[in-house]
């Protein structure tokens, strides 16, 4: 059984300019989310974590390193976001007015619509996400791992766990800094224990 502390990055300047989307764009944290970071690393203090994984993107990476106490963190490019193509650097309502067609299409089924035209599918992302939480379970098997990746890819990844219909990844809720707890077993079994902590 592996245990995951899933953490999402703090905020970053698309995050506090109207929530534009970030995508694979290498978007640094504001001050609060790097005070996010330290909020996480204050809940995390005294947790024995095996090891610190993190998307190699700054705002990830640089979370990881925070809330895990400056410990020494492995960054997987399979823990990257999802890219948005040209939804990236724009608000929804601005890329929902370009091309409002796209957005449903998306919305009703992302497993094979490409995010912004140019992007990833939903199904793209979670079959590399998978795959990295599979390889650490076996790594990690009886161990403790913090996780540090971003929204839209954490969310595909627990609905599909959760066999919910990937089109409703966004009822599941990550703010900036939460953490999400959950165990994995050999046989890829997910079990949900805490969601968007704080």
């Amino acid at each position: 059984m592996l245990t995951v502390y899933l953490l999402r990055h703090g905020e970053t300047f698309y995050n506090a300019d109207g929530n534009r989307y970030c995508g694979t764009t290498d978007i640094g944290l504001t001050e609060k989310g790097v005070q996010q970071a330290h909020a996480a690393a204050a809940l995390l203090q005294g947790i024995d974590f095996d090891a610190v994984y993190s998307s190699p993107l700054q705002r990830a990476y640089l979370t990881a390193r925070i809330a895990s106490g400056e410990r020494e963190v492995t960054a997987d490019p399979r823990l990257m976001e999802a890219n948005f193509g040209n939804w990236e650097g724009k608000t929804r309502a601005e890329f929902v007015a370009e091309n409002p067609a796209l957005w449903n299409a998306w919305a009703e089924n992302p497993e094979h619509t490409r995010a912004g035209e140019t992007g990833n599918t939903a199904l793209e992302i979670v079959q590399r996400v998978d795959d990295f939480f599979n390889q650490k379970q076996k790594e990690h098997d009886g161990k403790t791992i913090m996780v540090v990746a971003h929204n839209g890819l954490n969310r595909f990844y627990m609905a599909w766990k959760l066999g919910m219909p990937l089109r409703n990844y966004r009822r599941l809720v990550q703010d900036n800094s939460t953490i999400t707890i959950f165990n994995l077993d050999d046989a890829g079994e997910f079990s949900l224990l805490k969601l968007n902590a704080r």
